[in-house]
């Protein structure tokens, strides 16, 4: 049978791993990562200094592995908080901290009990990987895979009963009166149940950053980093699935496509700072008054285009004029800019590819009739139309 001694190595080792593991994702600049780093370091020294001690810790040992530990812990829970992007520091909880601190100390140097400060270490134990499990489960994205996200929640949840079980056997008698270390069967099963989480936990943690990272590098190649919106591949693959759900639920959809006016002259005249500017308002003008269910994106240079869902030709037409005149009411830095779209309607039996061709022949219609102009598909039919017979 390994020896409590023996189970507290294979802790230090775990911790040590899972520093070296994270230490070098630290450049990735992860939040929360760093905080994780710092607590398995000194999960791992408040180990090794018990180790060192060996089986009968005296008082200043015990007091300073417990302190070391308990900061470690909290900076477990502060770096996950930190990592799902919520505030690291709570108040009640750092009260906690210092009220079982001071307990601790009292039932080690005051009053010695060794029932009352097992109970106190695994209660607070238990807080922490439940408050750890609960955050990777509650703000675990909708999108993408959820299993790290549960695979953390699990090795949390399943190390806080080994804990709370503990707690529960000390307070109740259940198990005879032992020091942390004795070499008893009970407490290997303990120790060792509450071991095999912890790398767990850690392990989750890795595969977390991973998520992050790789959600990290979707974003670049689908997000156009100078405006925030979809680029053209994107915004394609999004639309071609809104138009598979559009079709199966006999909605209608409208796209249209936006053209920023005489943008190349303000490149060549202005420079492409200037020009910059000027994609960036436009883009943030008509993203703050789409509809949430609406799909914007950058086609290319000063071209847009958006897929209005659940919305005919007309309603999209008036929705795209209502952007263009607030565009044109907001001035960048004394820059006045404008723009022209062209708005087709998606039909059964119609492709994406086919609209956009329609509605990119409306946007030429309204840029060779002055710009600053929204134009439809079927205006463009009916010039087209009234040109041959007047021609005839």
């Amino acid at each position: 049978m390994l020896s409590p001694l023996a189970l507290i190595g294979i802790v230090i080792v775990s911790c040590l791993m899972s520093v070296a593991i994270l230490g070098s994702l630290l450049r990735t600049a992860v939040p929360g990562i760093g905080r994780w780093c710092v607590a398995y370091a000194l999960l791992a020294a408040a180990s090794s200094w018990v180790l060192i001690a060996g089986s009968q810790p005296g008082q200043i040992v015990i007091i300073g592995a417990s302190l070391i530990t308990f900061v470690a812990v909290l900076l477990l829970v502060q770096g996950t908080r930190q990592f799902f992007g919520k505030g690291s520091q709570r108040h009640l909880e750092s009260a906690g901290f210092v009220i079982v601190f001071v307990a601790l100390v009292y039932f080690t140097c005051v009053s010695p009990n060794i029932d009352a400060r097992v109970a106190l270490i695994s209660i607070f134990l238990a807080y922490a990987r439940i408050a750890v499990g609960t955050l990777a489960l509650r703000h675990a994205p909708r999108d993408g895979a959820r299993y790290p996200y549960r695979f953390v929640a699990a090795a949390c949840y399943l190390g806080a009963l080994v804990h709370v079980a503990r707690a529960v056997a000390v307070a109740f008698g259940i198990v005879p009166q032992m020091t942390f270390l004795q070499p008893s069967p009970w407490n290997v099963l303990f120790l060792g149940l509450a071991i095999v989480t912890l790398p767990c936990m850690s392990t989750g943690m890795v595969m977390l950053a991973h998520d992050q990272l790789v959600r990290r590098m979707e974003q670049l190649a689908s997000i156009d980093e100078l405006t925030g919106v979809l680029m053209r591949r994107a915004f394609m693959a999004r639309a071609n699935v809104l138009l598979c759900e559009a079709l199966a639920k006999g909605k209608p959809l409208s796209i249209a496509i936006l053209d920023i006016d005489n943008f190349k002259a303000i490149n060549d005249g202005f420079g492409h700072a200037l020009g910059d500017r000027i994609l960036t308002h436009v883009t943030s003008v008509v993203s703050a008054r789409l509809r949430s269910c609406d799909l914007f994106g950058r086609l290319g240079g000063e071209e847009f285009a958006i897929l209005f869902v659940d919305a005919r030709k007309t309603d999209a037409a008036g929705l795209t004029n209502a952007l263009r005149l607030a565009v044109e009411r907001s001035p960048n830095e004394g820059v006045h800019c404008t723009f022209s779209a062209g708005v087709e309607c998606i039909t059964p039996g119609d492709t994406l590819a086919g609209a956009l061709a329609r509605a990119d022949a409306a946007l030429y219609t309204a840029k060779a009739t002055g710009r600053n102009r929204v134009v439809t598909a079927s205006e463009v039919d009916k010039r087209d139309a009234r040109d041959v017979v007047e021609s005839g």
